[in-house]
């Protein structure tokens, strides 16, 4: 036997041995790595119950935004008061992401997800027979309230079942799906309330819902890495705590919350951009305007391939940066233009998002749910922020003003990407050689 085979050394002047046992010791195999990645076992299952996911949520979530004149209309109220169809949905949403990301710790990813989306799909089906505004959005809170163990519970769950390198691209498979979902819970419902009123329309979502549903379930592997956490409140404060005293952390839901503070302004105005002078279009083709959502599900799936080329800061100043030209050129006199300008907008926003919320999931080590739901309200409070903001601009000072506050938001972005790149090379610097 050789040297070589043996593992004995072959300096010069080494003297030839019997081998110890532990120098025959075969060395150990490596553990294979159990979790999912791309064209492993269960990765395409699980890419495809969750993007499901994303669409049943977001279609419902926002099922009844393309609908307020037709409720205001049914129900004899004004805009501000249908509004709040949507403005329950998505405050319940923001309201219960955290309890529900707490009840995930406990119980599991794919359990909470499944008892939340069966929920919300039943009310769905209760929605059509609302019989007051007041029902209507009573039910359209709970439903909100229910979505809220989607968002949190499946970017924890992806975390902890994907391996890192995946976990970008899965994340945006899922955040796809929530583009699609938005997309369609406005432009279906938009077209066929032309045809058979709101009652139909918000009836058909629910059944899409339904059936996202329960082909989620049937698809979605069983989990492999959770590991229950606690329930009491102590720990739950503690472990809130603790992910809003990690700087990173902090800095990643000040982005969340300032791209969408630019998405909801600009998607909540661009109706009154388009129906105005000069482009004075008719309100069936300005709802279909959220048919640029789909740039949005192409950007999102993109979002790992853009962080292998350009790490993650690179990204977030890529998706800022693309965001910051779209809202430039939706200040054009011409409509292909400010088209234009809205598929950079989408863009941008939806591989910003997708950059941000993944490394949440990667960045916290432990009670991953709760730095989700973090995540998801800082969003959701981002929503509201630019939306209203975003209005009051457009009435002060019409579009332009609107963009300024976009703008401002953007410029957030690159400074909170830029202090995280300063503290990345100081603490490299400080490393020992």
């Amino acid at each position: 036997m050789t040297p070589a085979s043996t593992g004995a050394s072959t300096g010069v002047g080494a003297v030839a041995s019997v081998p110890s046992a532990s120098s025959a010791r075969p060395a150990p195999e490596a553990v294979p790595e159990s979790r999912m990645s791309p064209g492993g076992p269960g990765y395409r299952r699980m890419s495809l119950a969750l993007f499901l996911a994303g669409v049943a949520t977001f279609a419902l979530l926002y099922s009844t935004q393309a609908l307020l004149p037709l409720l205001s209309g049914d129900f004899a109220v004004s805009a501000g008061d249908a509004s709040w169809t949507v403005a329950a949905a998505t405050g319940g949403l923001a309201l219960f992401v955290l309890p529900m990301s707490a009840l995930s710790e406990r119980y599991g990813r794919r359990t909470v997800m499944t008892a939340s989306l069966a929920v919300a799909v039943t009310l769905g089906l209760l929605v059509p027979f609302a019989p007051s505004l007041g029902a209507l959005v009573a039910l359209r809170a709970l439903q909100g309230a229910a979505l809220a163990g989607l968002p949190a519970s499946a970017t924890a769950y992806l975390a902890e079942e994907v391996t890192p390198k995946a976990l970008v691209t899965a994340i945006g498979l899922f955040v796809a799906g929530n583009s699609v979902g938005g997309m369609s819970g406005r432009v279906i419902t938009g077209w066929v309330a032309q045809e058979w009123g709101w009652r139909v329309a918000v009836g058909v979502i629910g059944v899409v819902a339904v059936a996202c549903a329960v082909a989620f379930r049937l698809l979605l592997p069983a989990p492999k890495h959770f590991r229950p956490g606690s329930l009491r409140p102590r720990v739950l404060a503690r472990t809130v705590r603790d992910h809003l005293a990690n700087p990173l952390l902090r800095r990643l839901y000040a982005i969340g919350a300032l791209f969408m503070t630019v998405f909801g302004g600009v998607y909540t105005v661009i109706g009154y951009r388009l129906t105005e002078a000069p482009f004075s279009l008719p309100q069936g083709i300005v709802g279909s305007i959220f048919l640029v959502y789909l740039v949005g599900t192409v950007s999102a799936s993109a979002a790992g391939r853009l962080v292998g080329r350009l790490g993650r800061r690179g990204a977030l100043y890529a998706g800022g940066g693309t965001t910051a030209a779209g809202l430039l050129l939706s200040l054009a006199g011409s409509l292909p233009v400010v088209l234009l300008g809205l598929v950079l907008i989408t863009a941008g926003f939806f591989a910003g998002h997708t950059v941000a919320s993944s490394a949440v999931g990667r960045t916290a080590d432990v009670g991953r749910a709760q730095a989700s739901a973090l995540y998801q309200s800082a969003y959701y409070v981002g929503s509201s922020a630019g939306s209203t903001v975003g209005a009051l601009a457009f009435h002060a000072g019409g579009w332009a003003a609107t963009v300024g506050v976009g703008l401002v938001a953007v410029a957030g972005v690159a400074a909170i990407t830029l202090a995280g790149t300063r503290a990345a090379a100081r603490a490299a610097a400080a490393r020992p050689a």
